[in-house]
């Protein structure tokens, strides 16, 4: 099924079209400037199905950006900063706070800009077969060769890069390519971005990328050349080079499984140390939420228009439940509490955080609380103490307020990102023994 196309809008202004296929932690892959059309991009069967492999294992995000493809084409401005705000604007519309970033070709500088400047955000990067120069990505003669045709015939600029980079015996495929270069922008808003591009240059940003990154780059490409790769490599303090064989430019052609897998790998150790370096085997992570005061604000709004608020609230939090690895279950329902559990605290403890940030637009407020212990798992269900002491912990909380067991704490203090404000032992409504309360606090590890 073709993927839903959705809009958000940028800080300038500017309405860009994405779509997101899968679920689980996010991946964003950025469009290549100055081509996009995510509608067609889906059309392409090697395409759909490049997409399709990448979106097993987590949620995929794909978006077309300013002047391209489905957004708003009536721009002007396309520097580095105008493309990052493209990409902001998508994640903060689906509320991801946290996500591994894919910049390709021409959209590796933005990724390396963006991954440099909001380390907080970008889990990982991975980059294929881009550079931090363009002037490096133009030094060869046939890179000049071709861009000297842009602005003399259009088709058979299209046409000759199509053939050119994605390789001269991909008949098919490349003049599906060229009819989709061409169909994605005007030749003049190609060469405004094209123009802008020529000037990019994010090597001073390299030392500063904190996220672990992955430097894909294919053996056989003429340009960009493999030293160009390897010298990404050298200059961000975590990264790794994987060479694939093959030349076309593009992922989608080519060993797109080994690609895929080298991806799937990378993205999937910071996965693994996440969710099993925290938890003691055989426990949960609960996290229980609850709308403050549900019964005084259905009296006060009215059923209709509480239960209006409380749906599009329950929407967005099982969003972020997804997004943060964790799993909601099923048949509970805001108003009577949203639960869902995790394997590690550090996610709990994200996704608490994220849910806080969901509810304040749309005017509701939330308890919640935290704690690990063993569980019963019925079908989609989940029962035992832990359940049940981490719906108190909930009741317990000041609105907007996170607030975790002391084995949360224990488990998550070194991971979290966070610091823990001691609230003292509490004597909870069914619990036998007290029970030790921390409060989360943001940035203050």
């Amino acid at each position: 099924m073709e993927p839903r196309i959705q809009y958000a809008q940028t800080e300038d202004g500017v309405s860009i079209a994405y779509w997101t296929l899968g679920e689980g932690m996010p991946l964003v892959e950025m469009p290549v400037p100055p081509w996009g059309h995510i509608q067609l991009e889906w059309q392409i069967p090697e395409w759909r199905r490049w997409y399709e492999l990448l979106a097993e294992k987590r949620k995929l995000v794909r978006y077309d950006g300013r002047g391209s493809g489905l957004s708003e084409r009536n721009v002007s401005d396309f520097s580095l900063d105008t493309l990052m705000l493209d990409l902001e604007a998508v994640v903060d519309r689906l509320s991801m706070e946290r996500f591994a970033l894919f910049g390709t070709i021409h959209s590796g500088p933005a990724a390396i800009a963006y991954a440099a400047r909001h380390p907080e955000r970008v889990s990982h990067l991975v980059l294929w077969c881009t550079y931090a120069r363009m002037s490096d990505y133009t030094a060869p003669a046939q890179a000049q060769g071709l861009f000297a045709l842009m602005d003399k015939d259009w088709e058979l600029f299209t046409e000759t890069v199509a053939h050119a980079r994605l390789g001269w015996s991909e008949g098919e495929p490349a003049r599906r390519f060229a009819a989709y270069m061409r169909e994605s922008v005007t030749p003049e808003a190609a060469q405004a971005m094209f123009a802008v591009i020529d000037e990019f240059d994010v090597a001073a940003l390299l030392p500063q990328v904190k996220s672990p990154v992955l430097v894909l780059h294919r053996r056989q490409l003429s340009f960009p050349e493999v030293d160009i790769a390897r010298g990404l490599v050298s200059a961000i303090p975590d990264a790794r080079l994987a060479l694939l064989e093959g030349t076309p430019l593009v992922p989608y052609l080519g060993d797109t499984e080994a690609a895929v897998q080298a991806i799937d790998e990378f993205l999937g150790e910071g996965e693994e140390a996440d969710t099993k370096a925290e938890l003691p085997e055989g426990m949960a992570v609960i996290l229980f939420a609850d709308i403050v005061e549900s019964t005084a604000l259905t009296e006060q709004l009215g059923d209709t228009a509480f239960r209006a608020k409380a749906r599009e609230l329950d929407a967005s939090l099982r969003g972020i439940i997804g997004e943060c690895a964790g799993t909601p279950v099923e048949g509970k329902v805001l108003g009577d509490g949203v639960l869902a559990v995790f394997t590690s605290a550090r996610q709990a403890i994200e996704c608490a955080l994220r849910c806080k940030g969901a509810s304040e637009p749309v005017g509701l407020q939330l308890h919640l609380g935290i704690h690990a212990g063993d569980v019963i798992r019925e079908g989609n269900n989940v029962y035992g103490g832990a359940v049940n002491i981490a719906a108190r912990i909930a009741g317990a909380s000041a609105p907007g307020e996170v607030l975790v067991s002391d084995t949360v704490r224990s488990l998550a203090r070194t991971s979290a990102g966070v610091s823990f404000e001691d609230r003292g032992e509490h004597e909870l409504k069914g619990v036998s023994e007290p029970q030790r309360l921390f409060v989360v606090r943001e940035g203050d590890a």
